[in-house]
């Protein structure tokens, strides 16, 4: 039997998942590659040479595709992470029941029902839960409303679990980055300049996840001013309030707005 740890990752077909998948297989792991389409799982798995990959196709938020997950995982797992995600950026007054939903089944419902799914086999294991959630899980951005509610449940679920894990072996991680290069960046790229949003790579992400996860962190900031206006926001939420909301009203970001915004 193979001493390699495996892991499973959801959304691993492109962005960071795709990265997280890749500084896995470098850092020796074996992959259970989790996503909806699997044709973009097996590039994905080409770029993880030297690790033994299984294709895991499901919808993460149906009670269908989670059970091919699982089943996909078979009997043992060491670490799972939740990177599966999806993200519409606008006024709330403009965004349907379907966006809605989306982010919420996906962001938050789906990454709590894999995990409530995978228990068993990550305590066998003494295995760990991982998190991606995000920096607006802690500075709440206006035109990101929705999108920032599923990341604070996201990591409000990644605290309350790991205390209820206390003692059982299985640790929590919470990984929160900031914007990044992905083909998701299409949906927020007029905001960009406007909001001062610094972005980094799927690749410098998921080497400073993995980073956290091997040294069982209790949750990851990136390095920069991100992490110091998270500590901010948690001491002095006020003076975000003042900051961010300027930058919500400057006619600049209204109008950067503009094409990503239905009518």
């Amino acid at each position: 039997m193979s001493d390699r740890k495996k892991v499973l990752i959801t959304g691993a077909g492109s962005g960071i998942g795709r990265a997280l998948a890749a500084e896995a297989a470098r850092r020796g792991y074996d992959l259970v590659l989790a996503g909806r389409t699997e044709s973009t799982l097996y590039e994905t798995s080409t770029l993880c040479p030297g690790a033994a990959c299984v294709l895991a196709v499901g919808d993460v938020t149906t009670a269908e595709g989670r059970n091919a997950i699982v089943e996909a995982a078979g009997g043992r797992l060491d670490v799972l992470v939740n990177n599966a995600g999806t993200l519409s950026v606008g006024h709330l007054r403009q965004m349907d029941d379907a966006a809605l939903e989306r982010m919420t089944a996906t962001n938050l419902v789906a990454p709590i029902a894999l995990t409530r799914d995978l228990l068993p086999v990550l305590r066998q294991s003494g295995g760990r839960v991982v998190n991606i959630g995000s920096v607006f899980g802690d500075i709440a951005y206006p035109f990101f409303a929705v999108y920032s509610a599923t990341k604070f449940g996201l990591r409000g679920f990644s605290d309350a679990l790991r205390r209820e894990l206390s003692g059982s072996g299985i640790g929590v991680t919470y990984i929160a980055p900031r914007a990044t290069r992905t083909a998701a960046e299409a949906e927020f790229a007029a905001l960009v300049e406007p909001l001062a949003m610094t972005l980094d790579s799927a690749e410098q992400v998921a080497d400073e996840a993995w980073t956290a996860i091997e040294a069982g962190a209790r949750e990851s900031f990136p390095r920069g001013k991100e992490r110091v206006f998270v500590k901010v926001q948690r001491l002095f939420p006020r003076l975000v309030d003042k900051s961010v909301g300027a930058q919500a009203r400057n006619a600049r970001t209204l109008k950067a707005l503009e094409p990503v915004s239905k009518a």
